[in-house]
């Protein structure tokens, strides 16, 4: 497989459904407080930055707009912040 569809695969299956769930759960809080923090409004702006710029990615993944040496570079980086979060 290559990285680009390892790439593809990690922001479709891991990524993107985990930022979307994070930003559910974070509604859920501010829905039982009824307000919002400026600590979760932070986070929520943070957590819908990301999942922006992942669809972003994929958009320049499919017009094969991304050369190999970005796609290893964003699949190391992203592999690694997986990594950590475990």
């Amino acid at each position: 497989m290559e990285n680009s569809e390892k790439l593809k695969n990690l922001l479709e299956l891991e990524i993107i459904p985990d930022v979307e769930a994070a930003i559910d759960e974070l509604f859920e809080e501010i829905d039982k407080g009824k307000n919002a923090s400026t600590e979760q409004k932070e986070e929520l702006e943070e957590l819908r930055d990301m999942r922006t710029e992942c669809y972003a990615i994929l958009e320049e993944l499919s017009r094969d707009e991304i050369d190999e040496e970005e796609i290893d570079e964003l699949l190391a980086e992203l592999m690694e912040s997986k990594t950590q979060e475990e």
